[in-house]
């Protein structure tokens, strides 16, 4: 049974390949004409600051080792192109003997995504500075707002929002907002 929506999955990898298994899965998406069908591949990692000698560095964790995230479309191709990646040892959640796997729950991968700084949904959204945007989420839903900042690489927006007659400046996630048609 083939289903046309867009879920998470877990992939099981050698451990210490995770991000080699990434960008396995990434360059088999575009080269074997997948990319409608594999979205995001994702190495959920924390950094932490460590003191060492006296000097202070970051050390990037793993948060689960041996385990990378898809965002994919479960077609029959697209798992043969996933399963069949180097360094994949198999999907979490399937029962083995040809099985599709289950997919995550909506909220953990809401949870695990948010964890790490990412937002659940990708954005395709160009939002400029100065565009006036709808809120559609949080504490401000249904109010609009003025974008005066945008930062790509961590998909959050500042926005200054007319509230009791003040200008008030939020932060939003990209996910939080729509633009005005």
């Amino acid at each position: 049974m083939e289903s046309f929506e867009k879920n998470w999955y877990v992939l099981h990898t050698y451990s210490g390949y995770e991000n080699k298994v990434k960008a396995n899965i990434e360059s088999r998406a575009q080269s074997m004409k997948m990319a409608d069908f594999i979205f995001r591949v994702v190495v959920p990692e924390e950094t932490e600051k460590e003191v060492k000698n006296g000097k202070e560095k970051e050390i990037v964790h793993k948060t689960f080792p041996g385990y990378v995230l898809v965002e994919m479309i479960m077609t029959d191709a697209s798992w043969y192109v996933v399963r069949n990646t180097p360094g994949v040892t198999g999907f979490v959640g399937s029962h083995g003997a040809g099985s599709k796997p289950a997919p995550l729950l909506p909220e953990e991968v809401s949870h695990i995504l948010r964890s790490i700084g990412m937002s659940l949904r990708q954005t395709d959204l160009e939002i400029e500075v100065g565009e006036v945007i709808k809120i559609i989420e949080g504490a401000f839903a249904g109010l609009e707002g003025q974008v005066t900042e945008v930062d790509e690489e961590k998909e959050k927006l500042k926005v200054n929002i007319d509230m009791f007659g003040r200008e008030t400046s939020t932060e939003l996630d990209f996910e939080q907002v729509d633009k005005i048609d």
